[in-house]
């Protein structure tokens, strides 16, 4: 499974929605009204991972990119892409492929494990091709990073992201120093972004991060609340309203489980201690994930959000196998399947297949994207 589906560690509870439209223009004596578009979400998107897999086969490669960009384009119907991961170059050249695929862009940075230094390095320089991008005209903005307490070591005690999990879980860190340190580090990365990109500026928080939002233009919430009622979203997204900026939902998803989207951020914690078999019995449901996306996504559509990004398209070392016990893809958040070509081996030749979430979110990105409502002539 990719190292990136432990960004999903903390349990979240945060939330989204409620019909918003623009207010209708009344027309004049005579004068027949304008056609109007209600508001709506500005940003439909999925997450597109640019890292080394366990293998060279299920690494980050540029052919495959660009054909991945194609189909988000074009068949999933998405407007925008979150390119993250870690690696300017590579960052750098899926940004580019989007935008000249008419696609907008969250180019997020995402290094851990490595001095704070380091990382910062890397997202001042993510930011310069981000503002050079931007200059030539391509749709970009920029997120500083996601969840820097489980990527930045000393926010939280652990030698890795998956120690750190466990100790925020287990309550083993101190709170008070964690928050003085981590709104340290949000400061720096805050500012290290704005020396570098002139567009729009966000940072992806956990939903229980506390964030000084003056520094940033847009909000951003990593977001895998599973509330029963749609109040219940309403409600926990209102303290991010108070800022009055736009807000974006960085990430959200589900994993291809019956029961994952109650599970939420920590739904791919079902592997025992190898890696390569799932603890316990898990009946796979391509119809669950893609049930629970859209209703999230009508709520945000609804809500008219500056951005709206399921995570993730593929997780390329979670190939779905016959088996259920080594069925990885039951653990995975993507929206497609990636079949090897072997059992045990990616192999160059492995490839991946919609899931119902894709096709589910394909004909809702359309019908959004198409939706426009007219006034009738006096």
């Amino acid at each position: 499974m990719a190292t990136s589906s432990l960004t999903r560690a903390q349990f979240l509870t945060l939330a989204a929605a409620t019909v918003a439209c623009a207010a209708l223009p009344v027309a004049g004596p005579g004068r027949a009204s304008a056609a109007v578009v209600p508001r709506r979400l500005r940003y439909r998107g999925v997450g597109y991972e640019v890292a080394d897999g366990a293998t060279p086969d299920t690494s980050w490669n540029a052919v495959r990119m660009r054909r991945d960009l194609t189909v988000i384009a074009e068949d999933l119907h998405a407007n925008s892409v979150s390119v993250f991961g870690d690696g300017v170059g590579r960052l750098a050249q899926t940004a580019e492929a989007a935008a000249r695929r008419g696609l907008h862009i969250w180019l997020q940075p995402r290094l851990g494990d490595v001095s704070r230094k380091d990382i910062l390095d890397h997202l001042g320089e993510a930011g310069r091709q981000a503002e050079q991008l931007r200059r030539q005209g391509a749709s970009i903005d920029l997120s500083v990073g996601a969840e820097f307490v489980l990527f930045v070591p000393g926010i939280v005690p652990g030698a890795d992201a998956v120690e750190r999990v466990r100790n925020l879980l287990s309550g083993h860190y101190d709170a008070k120093r964690m928050q003085r340190l981590l709104a340290a580090f949000i400061a720096d990365a805050a500012r290290v972004g704005r020396s570098t990109f002139r567009g729009r500026l966000s940072y992806a928080a956990a939903e229980d991060d506390i964030v000084d939002w003056r520094r940033f233009d847009v909000v951003g919430i990593d977001y895998y609340s599973n509330f029963p009622r749609r109040s219940q979203h309403v409600q926990a997204l209102r303290q991010y309203q108070r800022w009055g900026k736009p807000i974006a939902i960085a990430e959200f998803g589900a994993c291809t489980y019956v029961g994952a989207a109650a599970r939420g951020g920590l739904a791919w914690d079902v592997l025992d201690d190898t890696g390569e078999r799932l603890k316990g019995h898990l009946v796979r449901s391509e119809h669950d994930q893609a049930r629970y996306l859209v209703g999230l996504q009508r709520i945000f559509e609804d809500l008219a959000l500056d951005t709206a990004t399921v995570y993730q398209f593929v997780t390329p070392d979670a190939p779905h196998r016959r088996e259920p016990h080594y069925d990885l893809d039951r653990a995975s958040y993507g929206i497609v399947k990636p079949i090897w070509a072997s059992r045990d081996r990616p192999t160059p030749h492995w490839h991946w297949e919609p899931k119902e979430a894709f096709r589910a979110l394909a004909h809702e990105y359309r019908r959004a994207s198409d939706f426009r409502m007219t006034v009738p002539s006096r």
